[in-house]
């Protein structure tokens, strides 16, 4: 029995000292701050247009705050988590990170001094990149990003998550550290396409669902998940939207904010779009278009023949208004605006076309319901009003419940507990 025992405390000890000796990473030693001439014009200027498409201020700049400073808040099922400050301060930045230290992070998602970032930080995408991407980024940082003294907020994660070496274990079970491998049976666009999605666009960060530790369910790549108080749609051939994306239809909605026969850009999505994918060449939207019109199964069909699109212009017939609430309150908040007689008109998507209202969830629908669409969503300069102090919870129940009932879905159940519940949550500063 002792023996056994011992066995078990044997066992304990090796699997420890083994796992302190993964975990571990040596600190790198810090650096002065490279001077701007370090670095090509050529390489700054890439790096200008790969951290935009990376949507590095986006998510590293708080509301208000300083570009690339910090402290944008991220509320995740484990705690609150404060973005880090990535100007070339350096003393509260990364201004005294050597250019070893900031692709070891980017790869490895290790710290400079050696401790163990967040996934929040998607270093399992960003690990695709290559040495000369990974390079350039770090030279428009380090040259052309204003220095700004700010300290980090703590996170509000509970012990023991908040262990970073803990993180080590969570790497080796759930992260993906394989290389971008080009696919040798697709186009030289194609694989361009997937190049800059898998790695510095990370759509999958958003768009791929996660296990409950917080690990992308890499065998459902795009296929939809929550993020951020809304719902990523499915990017492949199990999407819900009635129409099919075609590739046309990503180019439109990845360049535009709004796609004709699929609806607007908001949300999350929003900044990615007009923020960061806006960075990017034309040629570059066209390689991702192609990429993600594969994941949907290459749709071709001409959409103004489709019989989907028939019964959403169908559907716009009214019911009486005197016995149909969600009718009465959709004709007078939403049918002036939404209403297609014989032709669709950009920016003013048939709603039951959207994949807000086909989803398994209401999520979308009620906060654009909520919140409407800024300026700076969707199409830029159209604005859609939000009805948040116009309608009760009960009223926008009923138009939710009859958008649903006219785009030919079952109810969703407990909508009107639904609706308190997202009025109720934090409003994200996209």
């Amino acid at each position: 029995m002792k023996r056994g025992l011992y066995s078990v405390l044997f066992a304990v000890v090796v699997v420890s000292v083994g796992f302190g000796i993964y975990a571990w990473h040596p600190s790198i030693a810090p650096i002065k701050p490279p001077a701007k001439e370090t670095f090509s014009s050529e390489l700054i200027e890439k790096g200008k247009v790969l951290a935009a498409a990376g949507y590095c201020s986006t998510c590293h700049t708080a509301s208000g705050g300083k570009p690339l400073a910090g402290n944008y808040e991220i509320h995740s099922e484990f705690g609150t988590i404060y973005s880090s400050n990535i100007t070339p301060d350096p003393e509260t930045g990364i201004g005294n990170w050597s250019e070893d230290a900031f692709a070891r992070a980017m790869r490895t998602g290790v710290s400079r001094d050696g401790s163990h970032l967040l996934p929040a930080f998607p270093y399992e995408h960003f690990n695709k990149m290559s040495d000369e991407d990974i390079k350039a980024v770090y030279a428009y940082i380090m040259s052309s990003v204003e220095p700004v003294h700010q300290e980090k907020k703590e996170n509000g994660i509970p012990f023991p998550l908040n262990l970073r070496f803990l993180q080590a274990g969570w790497k080796l079970l759930f992260a993906d550290s394989s290389d971008f491998e080009p696919n040798l049976n697709k186009s030289d666009e194609w694989n361009r396409g997937a190049y800059l999605a898998e790695g510095i666009t990370h759509c999958g960060a958003c768009h791929t669902p996660r296990n409950v530790l917080g690990g992308e369910k890499h065998d459902e790549m795009y296929s939809g998940a929550p993020i951020d108080g809304w719902i990523a749609p499915s990017l492949t051939s199990s999407s819900t939207s009635p129409l099919k994306w075609r590739k046309q239809d990503f180019v439109e909605y990845l360049s535009t904010g709004n796609s004709l026969y699929h609806g607007s850009a908001g949300g999350p999505m929003a900044p990615v779009v007009h923020d960061g994918l806006a960075a990017l060449s034309q040629d570059d939207i066209q390689a991702i278009a192609t990429y993600f019109a594969d994941k949907a199964g290459n749709a071709n069909d001409d959409p103004t023949q489709s019989p989907e699109l028939q019964k959403a212009v169908d559907a716009q017939k009214l019911p009486d208004l005197r016995i149909h609430e969600g009718a009465r309150l959709y004709a007078a908040s939403c049918q002036s605006c939404h209403y297609s007689e014989k032709k669709l008109v950009k920016g003013r998507p048939l709603l039951t076309l959207g994949s807000a209202v086909h989803l398994d969830e209401p999520t979308n629908l009620i906060n654009v319901i909520l919140d409407g669409f800024r300026a700076d969503q969707g199409i830029k300069g159209v604005v859609m009003p939000g009805f948040r102090d116009a309608l009760s919870d009960e009223d926008i129940t009923a138009v939710a419940a009859y958008l649903r009932e006219t785009a030919g879905e079952k109810p969703w159940p407990n909508l009107e507990k639904h609706v308190g519940e997202i009025r109720r949550q934090p409003r994200f500063e996209q």
